[in-house]
């Protein structure tokens, strides 16, 4: 069932994106350069991620309680509109280099925002303790991977990057 789960979220962030534009898709995959001391962090962030997938691939959505079902639902619901919107939003060109269309004039970082709730959403579903603490970790190591996304965006755009940052929040 977990299989499910993570169908609409590939189909948004690599067959949409994919399909708006193959720049995007080349975007998105970039790391920017890290520092020694962000490495681990790296190594961490794909090894959760992985999980997450693999993982997600062997459990099943459970109904009770109606609560956290209900929850999980709107969560992993909202992720995915979140995710669609932050993709639709990413894969538009721009003049200047950086996004600061559609959600990113909410968040700098929509599309990680997107995938945090999406897989709380998932967790809650599936009520799984192991896929909520993989998640809090894949989110944890993805804080140092942003900060050196916004580390070389400084690097590359200079102060109106700067500006941006000061206008905008890194999640909400």
């Amino acid at each position: 069932m977990g299989v499910f789960l993570l169908l609409p979220f590939f189909l948004i962030r690599f067959g949409l994106l994919s399909r708006l534009s193959q720049d995007a898709v080349k975007r998105a995959a970039y790391f920017a350069p890290l520092l020694e001391t962000e490495r681990a962090a790296y190594w961490i962030y794909q090894i959760s991620n992985a999980a997450i997938v693999l993982y997600l691939l062997f459990l099943s959505v459970k109904r009770i309680p109606t609560w956290i079902f209900a929850t999980g639902l709107t969560m992993y619901a909202v992720g995915l509109l979140l995710l669609a919107v932050s993709v639709v939003n990413f894969a538009a060109p721009v003049e200047n280099g950086f996004h600061k269309n559609g959600l990113y004039r909410l968040s700098r970082n929509p599309m990680y925002v997107a995938y945090f709730v999406f897989f709380i959403g998932c967790a809650l579903l599936t009520r799984s303790l192991f896929l909520f603490v993989l998640v809090l970790l894949f989110q944890i190591s993805a804080h140092w991977i942003i900060r050196s996304e916004e580390r070389w965006c400084v690097q590359q755009y200079g102060k109106a990057y700067l500006q941006y940052m000061a206008k905008v929040r890194r999640y909400l």
